[in-house]
C-alpha cells in the first residue's frame, strides 16, 4: 500500500510537470484570442463590405476546418515556405487562430443582441461609437456571451492535448509515457483529475465574472 501511494505522488508530479506547458498554452491562447475575438467582431458588424466578407471567410475556414489539422499545417507546412517555428510559437498560434473565429461569432452574436435602441440613446447623449461600445454595448455583451465564452474556455482545456502530435510534452503526453512504462491506470486517473481541477478553476472564475456584471441585466 505504502508503494502504491508514493508511485501516486511520484507521477502526480511527473504529470503536474508536464501541465506546466498546457497552463501556459492555455493562457497565452486566451490573452490573445478574448481581444482579437471582440475586434474581429466589431469589424464583422462594421459598414464596410470588405471587412465583412473577410471576417465572414476567416471565421468559415477556421471554424469549418479540424484544429488539429491547422496544427499540422502550422508546424509542418508552413516549413515548406521557409517559415519554421518553434513547437509552442506553432501551437499558440494554431490554437488563436482557431479559437478567435469561434469567439468572434460568440461577440458578433452578442453585439446584436443589443436593442438598437441603446444605440440612439447614447448618441442623445452625445456619446461617440467607441464611448457607446466600451461604457453601454460591451459590458451587456460580456455579461450575455459569459456561458458560451466558458464553454469554449473548458474545451481549450482539453485541446491542448492535441499538442501532443507535433512531440509537444503536456499533462496528457506525461501520463501516457507513464502508463507505457508502467502499463497501469493510474496515470490516467490523474491526469483526468488534473483536468477536472483545471475546468472547475475555469468555471469558478466565469461565475464570478457573470456575477460582477449582472448589474448590466
Amino acid at each position: 500500500m505504502e508503494n502504491y501511494i508514493q508511485y501516486v505522488i511520484d507521477s502526480s508530479v511527473f504529470i503536474l510537470k508536464g501541465s506546466v506547458l498546457t497552463i501556459q498554452l492555455y493562457f497565452v491562447t486566451i490573452l490573445f484570442s478574448i481581444p482579437l475575438g471582440i475586434s474581429l467582431a466589431l469589424m464583422k458588424i462594421s459598414k464596410y463590405r470588405f471587412l465583412r466578407i473577410s471576417i465572414g471567410f476567416y471565421t468559415w475556414v477556421f471554424r469549418g476546418t479540424p484544429l488539429l489539422l491547422q496544427l499540422f499545417f502550422c508546424y509542418y507546412g508552413l516549413s515548406i515556405f521557409g517559415i519554421n517555428l518553434p513547437a509552442f510559437t506553432a501551437a499558440a498560434l494554431t490554437f488563436t487562430i482557431n479559437y478567435s473565429a469561434y469567439l468572434t461569432e460568440i461577440y458578433r452574436a452578442g453585439i446584436e443582441s443589443v436593442d438598437k435602441g441603446q444605440y440612439e440613446a447614447s448618441k442623445a447623449l452625445n456619446m461617440n461609437y467607441f464611448q457607446t461600445m466600451k461604457r453601454i454595448i460591451l459590458p451587456q455583451v460580456v455579461r450575455r456571451t459569459i456561458p458560451a465564452t466558458c464553454n469554449e474556455a473548458i474545451t481549450l482545456v482539453k485541446d491542448t492535448a492535441l499538442v501532443v502530435v507535433i512531440g509537444m510534452g503536456d499533462l496528457l503526453r506525461s501520463a501516457k509515457e507513464l502508463f507505457s512504462r508502467d502499463f497501469a491506470i493510474t496515470p490516467f486517473a490523474i491526469a483526468a483529475v488534473v483536468y477536472l481541477l483545471m475546468t472547475t478553476v475555469i468555471v469558478y472564475f466565469f461565475r464570478k465574472i457573470e456575477i460582477k456584471y449582472s448589474i448590466y441585466e
